[in-house]
């Protein structure tokens, strides 16, 4: 169980800074995106928690109960949720300017 908690720390460190690092490079286009970035870094972590729960958690060290995927729709919800995050400091941008 030690080593799954290790392995998801390392998962979220990894893939988490290298879509943030993307995702912050694109709001620095716009001064006014800037400060909205954090909606970019939870919707990163939105789009990570689905991957892990619906791929990852099944390669890993963890054979314990519990292991199932997220229902299509919760899924589908997460994603259209973190779509939105994304794209919502460029609108905030906009009309907030």
């Amino acid at each position: 169980m030690l080593l799954e908690i290790l392995r998801i720390i390392i998962i979220f460190m990894i893939l988490g800074g290298v879509g943030g690092a993307i995702i912050g490079n694109i709001y620095t286009i716009n001064e006014a995106t800037e400060s909205y970035s954090w909606l970019g870094a939870v919707a990163i972590l939105l789009l990570l928690f689905v991957l892990y729960r619906n791929k990852l958690q099944f390669s890993g060290w963890y054979k314990g109960e519990g292991r199932a995927k997220l229902p299509k729709s919760v899924s589908l919800t997460l994603i259209l949720s973190s779509i939105l995050l994304i794209l919502l400091p460029f609108v905030l941008g906009a009309l907030l300017s």
